[in-house]
């Protein structure tokens, strides 16, 4: 059976997060999105780990279940911020952790401690350690560990990023780079791009939705095959991710990530890689640095191009697929609420737009069951023509984006004109 994860996100603990993200809501969103495995995040933060401890059971081995809400399993999770410096460059990067089980939590928690991380301060705890430190640190006491580089080509905080991030997992994490199974595209990324970076040959890539709040749960996601969920267990996963056995992972329009272009919000400029190397890194209006883009920093690492062959699949849908090596495919979705938003000419946190969606989660029974696999002609007859059409248009990827640069979110149009008036569409993405 397919099994939709989402293991990134963050609990009330951390900076710029809704007070909604505790385990009761983020279980019933999960329901409601169709996510059957989730992260709980923040087990680094003592008060959070307690609020853990007291609200999950562990069913199998190492997957956990809040009771009230048995359809959906937990993995412990947690992301931590390294900033230090290193071959006179301040590195500033994020890496999700998981963990097995308490027991290996509160021994990597301790060591954390005695090198002087305060766990209490953030959710996502800033320190002065290296990766390769973090990574020796982690798995010394918990080989069964996971540590993926988060956001892998966010400027400010990814491994590949242009402001404190690395050429390589080598550079950065030493002989600890072997370790290194999996990394996550991030919103501003996609497969294919990391497809191009031949040293992510042996890595599984990963999406996440990286949450600050319920109603962002899978807005990226990954999803395993797994035989039976009632007897999941973490090695299960863990195997799946360093075997790079995932079915396929669901991708956020990378344009649609904040940092897709290289530019300057401050001054309106947005480049193209193909305009970047035309142009240079300087802001042709202020003369400072522009803040260099995702798709920028893959021309400068990219190794080869990449030949992706996009498929039609089931319900209109299309996966894209590497011709050359035999990866896990993706496809590409825009969250029901923004679909609904452009449908029905108003904004995605509006009370038509949550009537709207949770009258089609009550007759199709998830987010993802409506996007990915409910016959566009039933959303029709219980939606409108417009909603279904919407859908239909994001299945087949017939949408348009505007590029997303220096923190600004990018723009995406179902249709031409870009439907009614959206000049407040990216209120909704306040809690990143």
């Amino acid at each position: 059976m397919e099994l939709i994860a989402d293991l990134h996100l963050h609990s009330k603990y951390s900076r710029a997060v809704s007070s909604q993200m505790v385990i009761p809501e983020m279980a019933q969103w999960a329901v409601k999105k169709g996510i059957g495995l989730l992260a709980t995040g923040d087990w680094t933060h003592p008060v959070w780990l307690k609020e853990l401890q007291a609200n999950l059971e562990e069913i199998s081995e190492g997957v956990y279940q809040f009771e009230p809400v048995p359809e959906v399993r937990f993995l412990l999770s947690t992301e931590i911020a390294s900033i230090y410096s290193q071959a006179g460059k301040v590195r500033r990067i994020h890496t999700l952790v998981l963990a097995p089980n308490f027991d290996r939590v509160k021994k990597i928690n301790q060591n954390l401690r005695s090198a002087g991380v305060n766990l209490m301060h953030d959710g996502r705890p800033m320190n002065g350690l290296s990766v390769k430190e973090l990574a020796e640190i982690v798995l010394s006491v918990s080989p069964e560990s996971l540590i993926i580089p988060s956001h892998l080509w966010t400027p400010w905080f990814g491994t590949y990023g242009d402001k404190g991030g690395f050429d390589s997992l080598q550079d950065a994490y030493g002989n600890w780079a072997k370790n290194i199974y999996a990394i996550e595209t991030g919103l501003s990324s996609d497969p294919a791009a990391n497809w191009r970076v031949k040293e992510l040959d042996n890595c599984s890539i990963l999406s996440f939705s990286d949450a600050h709040s319920p109603q962002k749960l899978g807005r990226e996601a990954s999803v395993f095959e797994v035989g039976d969920i009632e007897g999941l267990k973490y090695q299960e996963i863990r195997e799946a991710v360093i075997n790079q056995k995932i079915a396929y992972t669901i991708e956020f329009y990378p344009e649609e990530g904040k940092y897709h272009f290289t530019g300057h919000r401050k001054c309106g400029v947005v480049h193209s890689p193909e305009e970047t190397r035309r142009l240079g890194e300087i802001c042709p209006v202020c003369g400072r640095p522009l803040t260099v883009g995702v798709m920028q920093r893959v021309q400068e690492l990219a190794g080869r191009e990449v030949k992706s062959q996009r498929q039609k699949a089931e319900n209109g849908l299309v996966m894209i697929y590497d011709q050359e090596r035999k990866r896990p495919p993706y496809l590409m979705i825009v969250p029901l609420m923004e679909i609904l938003a452009e449908a029905l000419g108003t904004l995605a946190g509006s009370q038509r737009v949550a009537e709207a969606y949770h009258q089609l989660i009550k007759n199709f029974d998830s987010e993802f069951m409506v996007l990915l696999k409910t016959p566009t002609e039933e959303i029709t007859e219980v939606s409108g023509l417009r909603v279904g059409e919407g859908i239909k248009r994001v299945r087949e990827g017939e949408i348009i984006v505007e590029p997303g640069y220096d923190g600004v979110f990018g723009k995406v149009r179902i249709w031409p004109s870009g439907g009614k008036d959206q000049s407040e569409a990216q209120k909704q993405m306040s809690l990143f």
